[in-house]
């Protein structure tokens, strides 16, 4: 049996960065992949954060059966089979409507011009830093698409006014990849049981991600924040959006780990960040041109 070792503890700076971050922020090889706890830092910013807030939404405007009623993936395939895909997508853009607040760390990945920004969440914090920050021409996004409603399209690319381009354009300087759909531009989301069902099956051989984030992520060491693997869809979705990039990443989180969060992080070589997102997120910043 193989036996998994965390890895080490990373030298430190004094403001509790690990050494081997910044110098990869400063060589250029990071990528930023936010998860849905970022937006705790956005205090004026009304939407769910949490997988549990948003099946609340979505129950307390669709009935389902009280024994999935916490379980956002199966309420929200019950409100499919049950009520429509309309209805789905309706309660999910209303969950988001709340005009963008991008918090300060939002707003300072967005200047620093990543080539690449992972957002697994479907708010529209991120884009609305980009939009603020790089302007019209300099920035595009792409987002993975639902099977029952785009069969056989796996993703989207917009610009960013919005508007559905065919492929990357020349001259963006920034891609924000946003795997599990956003509310902006058009109201894609995969959250249903089939929509994840879909995308899992083929995502092992990464047919569902796009061609130009397979090679922006090259060589490149990802850093997860607001991020948890607690669940095997955040951990499914990150491994293979991982996948042939570095061999060394980070992630930021506080508490301590469960028995399966402390195993993918050792499969993975992410490093822990044992940092409360609030001390972090002013550390990493004073290094973001």
């Amino acid at each position: 049996m193989t036996t998994l070792v965390a890895p080490s503890s990373p030298t430190v700076l004094p403001d509790g960065l690990p050494i081997s971050l910044v110098e990869a922020l400063a060589d250029g090889r990071l990528v930023p992949y936010l998860g849905p706890g970022v937006l705790a830092l956005a205090a004026d910013y009304a939407v769910p954060s949490t997988t549990e807030a948003l099946v609340d939404k979505l129950t307390a405007k669709s009935a389902v059966p009280h024994k999935i009623r916490k379980r956002l993936t199966q309420s929200a395939q019950y409100i499919e089979n049950f009520k429509h895909r309309k209805t789905l997508v309706g309660l999910m853009n209303e969950a988001f409507a709340a005009p963008p607040r991008p918090a300060h760390l939002h707003a300072a990945l967005a200047r620093h011009g990543f080539p690449l920004i992972v957002d697994a969440w479907y708010g529209d914090a991120m884009g609305a830093a980009l939009a603020e920050a790089l302007g019209d021409e300099a920035w595009g996004r792409v987002q993975g698409l639902a099977q029952s409603e785009h069969f056989g399209t796996w993703t989207g690319w917009y610009d960013a006014a919005g508007q559905p381009v065919p492929d990357p354009q020349p001259g963006w300087r920034s891609i924000l990849y946003q795997p599990i759909g956003a509310h902006a531009p058009a109201g894609n989301y995969l959250v249903s049981d089939t929509d994840y069902v879909e995308v899992l099956t083929e995502i092992d051989i990464q047919t569902p991600i796009p061609a130009e984030v397979q090679r922006l992520r090259s060589g490149r060491s990802f850093l997860f924040v607001g991020c948890r693997f607690n669940d095997q869809l955040p951990r499914a979705f990150a491994r293979q959006i991982m996948k042939r990039s570095s061999g060394c990443h980070w992630a930021v989180l506080p508490d301590e780990p469960t028995r399966m969060e402390a195993r993918f992080l050792a499969e993975q070589g992410i490093a822990r960040i044992a940092m409360p997102l609030e001390a972090f997120a002013p550390a990493l910043m004073s290094y973001l041109a």
